[in-house]
């Protein structure tokens, strides 16, 4: 996975996505007819840097449109994020999210002053990051910077990592915090959030579903496994169902499934990430390779087989 590409609030992969949530706001009443709710605070989706939705409160009275730049409380300061979603969308969202915590509040509306704030802030983050870079080597830490976040009012630096062990990060976060004067946050991400951040594009041309509408990342079979190099045993499909994260692919949690829970094709052929349970456990298929008739499924245990179309439905339990 690269570093991180475009994870600002005021680009053109923002505008599309805001473009897209005034799509369905404009469509909330055919989708779930007229609101008849009334919320004691309304409650609004906010976008923040590096793709980070989250929801807060909104005891102002002013009514924000979406795309509005807003100040957001934070912990001991305040921060900039953009009105991704309001109203209905936002309280679907909110009860989807399961989430019963208080909610931080939306102090005001952000002024022009603040964008520009925002803006010289997002300036220097290449600066900081490079410095970042300079301790770590210093420190001669087994870890990889995937981006920082400087906060708004300047109190706090977050910085973002990923790593394959625990990290011994005291004097580097003592470095960094006589360097620029704030409290530093180090916060170890997946290769999933990385890729999250990363707003880049996927394979199919389209902005990747984690950065631009996803809720949650969804866990997927195995997903947490170390995956098998492409193109081991003859599978020449590992393209198919790997994204940009080494991981299973997003997409293949909404595969359609049959009334047995299975997801298959016209043909009888079963699509890629289909799951089932096995005489030998959980297991996922990895590949279809129509021409050689033949289904590669991997298990639970990372076992790797290729089976004919007849012992995969017998071993599925399929008529």
């Amino acid at each position: 996975m690269s570093t991180v590409i475009c994870s600002c609030l005021l680009g053109d992969n923002a505008k599309v996505r805001l473009k897209l949530s005034k799509i369905l706001h404009e469509q909330a009443g055919d989708l779930y007819g007229a609101d008849t709710e009334e919320d004691s605070v309304p409650v609004c989706e906010v976008e923040m840097k590096g793709c980070r939705r989250e929801f807060y409160a909104n005891p102002t009275g002013e009514q924000f449109a979406i795309g509005q730049p807003v100040i957001l409380e934070a912990d001991g300061g305040y921060d900039f994020g953009i009105v991704y979603s309001i109203g209905r969308i936002a309280r679907k969202k909110l009860s989807l999210k399961g989430s019963t915590e208080q909610l931080p509040a939306i102090l005001r509306a952000a002024s022009e002053q603040e964008v520009d704030e925002f803006t010289e802030i997002r300036k220097r983050e290449p600066e900081i990051k490079e410095s970042c870079h300079k301790r770590i080597e210093r420190h001669r830490l087994d870890m990889k910077l995937v981006d920082i976040d400087l906060r708004l009012d300047q109190q706090k630096l977050s910085v973002y990592y990923t790593a394959s062990h625990r990290v011994d990060f005291r004097g580097l976060v003592r470095d960094l915090a006589g360097d620029f004067k704030a409290r530093i946050q180090m916060v170890q991400i997946t290769t999933r959030e990385e890729a999250r951040r990363a707003n880049a594009q996927g394979p199919c041309g389209c902005v990747l579903c984690c950065s631009s509408w996803m809720q949650k990342i969804h866990a997927n079979p195995f997903a947490e496994k170390p995956m098998m190099q492409e193109g081991v045993g003859g599978d020449s499909h590992s393209f198919n169902t790997i994204g940009l994260c080494n991981r299973p692919k997003c997409c293949l949690n909404f595969s359609k499934g049959d009334k047995n829970g299975h997801s298959c094709r016209n043909n009888g052929w079963p699509a890629v990430g289909t799951t089932f349970k096995g005489r030998e456990g959980d297991a996922v298929v990895e590949g279809v390779d129509p021409q050689k008739k033949s289904v590669w499924v991997r298990f639970e245990n990372g076992q790797k087989r290729r089976l004919s179309l007849e012992q995969y439905n017998s071993l599925a339990g399929r008529k």
